[in-house]
């Protein structure tokens, strides 16, 4: 069995029990399998061609670990999970911007869009002392979203899945509580962490194909 594949094993295995341990409560569980997937992430990308761009994903992926992490631990750090993933968002738009840099106004737009409407939402829900922190975050993760967005692929994809994720905890904690959002947010976290990590393939796949055209036009 190849690497890749038996690292996606594991990944779903430990997804698997993650989503079990949400349905029967078992915290102590839950702790310990949160973080195989993002952990299958980061080691399968640590084999990929070192670049700029995949050492900025690989530095995300290790603040969402954290983020994960402390999330998972009992007792509210919801502030200190906030922090982690803030500093997640800020190395994959490093990542990002070091791609594409051009000013993409349609992907600004949309991006702002989200970000406000969002953030309305919270702030109309109220917030209190975490104003400031959210306030933070929403703009961090919607400058994000802007340059996934101009980068296109799977980076605008696991960027938007990353925003439905992070979307969907703002509303059930701090606007209207439901019961599927447990489970609605670790999946679009993991698709969107999965398809993060699958854009440094992918571009590093691009720029090689580039390259090699490049080079038989010159000897052609």
């Amino acid at each position: 069995m190849s690497r890749p594949v038996t690292l996606l094993c594991l990944a779903l295995l430990g997804a698997a029990f993650y989503i079990y341990a949400l349905a029967s409560g078992n915290v102590l569980l839950g702790l310990a399998v949160k973080p195989i997937p993002v952990l299958a992430l980061i080691y399968w990308l640590s084999t990929a061609e070192p670049t700029p761009y995949r050492r900025w994903i690989i530095i995300g992926l290790g603040f969402s670990l954290l983020g994960d992490i402390l999330l998972a631990v009992p007792g509210d750090l919801f502030v200190f999970g906030l922090a982690a993933f803030l500093c997640a968002h800020l190395a994959y738009l490093r990542g990002y911007l070091g791609e594409n840099r051009q000013l993409a106004p349609a992907a600004l737009l949309g991006s702002a869009i989200v970000g406000a409407l969002l953030l309305g939402l919270l702030i109309s829900s109220g917030l209190g002392e975490l104003l400031i922190p959210v306030t933070v975050y929403a703009l961090a993760i919607s400058a994000m979203l802007w340059r996934a967005l101009a980068c296109g692929g799977l980076a605008a994809l696991g960027a938007v899945s990353f925003v439905l994720s992070d979307s969907l905890i703002g509303i059930d904690r701090f606007v209207s509580p439901f019961g599927a959002a447990q489970y609605l947010i670790i999946i679009a976290y993991w698709l969107g962490q999965w398809a993060i990590a699958a854009s440094a393939y992918t571009r590093q796949s691009a720029k090689a194909l580039t390259q090699s055209a490049a080079g038989q036009e010159k000897t052609g």
